[in-house]
């Protein structure tokens, strides 16, 4: 057996899990992060000769668990275990999901956590990609278009907040859940994404997994609009790319590659949800398109109740999209040059604005279109999506 390839797709796909349960039980997230590394490190040096343990996460908790209490004692010099690590919360380790109920999770309370209202909401989005997903602070930083510098300190700031503001590691109590909803959503939103656009599938499934704990929760529209909107997105993954990582564009998949379970189950939560929010009117409009069917009058009057609810320029961007998909692309072209100066660093929005100059035939002005959003494009297959079409233009 590969054991150093078994601890690696451990730590690929668990780490984040045993850290999240390494927090509750330590009530220190820096204790934690070194326990977590310890018992990697452990597994490394054990498992050769011992075997890979019947529940090898629950061994990596435990002995993440008493090598930071032996730090610890070692320390203070003292036989005892400090206050905060003495009783039942170090006792009880390892109860089934069966016995603690699926809404105790513990990935699900270190969202809680980080988003918590006392905690700036940048602070909010660099602790949860950092502590639940495992960025960097460099692929964060990338991410927001700012420095690893800062997000460092928003990380610092965060697990400083919690420790001196004593913020509880719990999922709320039901009466408190409607004013931390945003945030989590939000969060979990953006984990859905990372993995979505890495091409992380742990990530965006384990996004689908928080969001239905959540929905378990409270049963809110945006909830079920957030669930839906994930299963329509992740049903199109097998048909997105090629097989060398090439983008596929929507009218150019193969839909037979698509994960019709996930489309009903979305569209039965997207009915549920109606389309008074945020996440339920994008999930109506993922789910016009997996209908089969892309009826874009139908899209067109769903952005523009979704500009209602959230007016920002992305959002008039996909608009600008649809209508072009409606009226032509120089209606489209109009829309998007109505809102270019709010999007001058967003290489979707030039690279909408060449689409459209494309099919005007305006193959110069495409070109350069094209080449400001190559620029600012950071994906690979992004970058050569683009490279492609202006190689088509000459």
């Amino acid at each position: 057996m590969d054991v150093k390839g078994v601890v690696e797709e451990l730590y690929r796909s668990e780490s984040r899990r045993v850290l999240a349960t390494l927090i509750r039980l330590l009530g220190d997230f820096d204790l934690a992060e070194e326990a977590l590394h310890e018992a990697f490190a452990a597994a490394v040096e054990q498992w050769p000769s011992e075997g890979v343990p019947e529940n090898p996460r629950a061994w990596l908790v435990s002995t993440g668990r008493f090598r930071a209490i032996d730090a610890l004692r070692r320390k203070s010099r003292e036989s005892a275990l400090p206050p905060d690590l003495a009783g039942n919360k170090t006792t009880r380790l390892f109860c089934s999901e069966e016995e603690e109920g699926e809404l105790e999770d513990d990935r699900l309370r270190l969202i809680f956590t980080c988003c918590h209202p006392a905690i700036e909401p940048p602070t909010q989005v660099a602790l949860t990609l950092r502590e639940v997903c495992d960025l960097t602070t460099e692929e964060i930083a990338s991410a927001f278009l700012t420095t690893p510098a800062t997000i460092a300190q928003r990380i610092v700031r965060g697990k400083q907040k919690i420790r001196d503001a004593r913020i509880p590691y719990k999922v709320p109590a039901a009466a408190e859940l409607p004013d931390r909803l945003e945030s989590v959503l939000k969060i979990i939103y953006l984990v859905f994404n990372v993995g979505y656009s890495e091409l992380r599938t742990d990530f965006s499934e384990e996004a689908i997994r928080l969001g239905r704990l959540v929905l378990q929760l409270l049963p809110d529209p945006e909830v079920m609009g957030l669930v839906a909107l994930m299963l329509f997105q992740e049903s199109r993954r097998k048909a997105r790319t090629s097989p060398e990582g090439d983008i596929i564009l929507l009218e150019d998949q193969d839909r037979a590659q698509w994960d019709r379970a996930r489309i009903a189950e979305g569209a039965e939560l997207s009915a549920r949800a109606g389309t008074g929010g945020y996440y339920a009117i994008q999930a109506a409009i993922a789910g016009v398109h997996a209908s089969g069917v892309s009826d874009w009058g139908k899209i067109v009057t769903l952005y523009e109740r979704l500009l209602e609810v959230y007016p920002t320029p992305v959002v008039a961007l996909n608009r600008a999209v649809a209508i072009a998909m409606r009226d032509g692309p120089a209606a489209g072209l109009a829309e998007v040059d109505a809102i270019m100066d709010e999007l001058p660093d967003y290489y979707l929005a030039h690279a909408s604005r060449a689409d459209f100059l494309r099919r005007l035939g305006r193959k110069e002005e495409a070109r350069a279109a094209y080449q400001k959003a190559l620029d600012l494009a950071k994906h690979e297959p992004e970058r050569r999506f683009l490279e492609k079409r202006i190689r088509e233009l000459f």
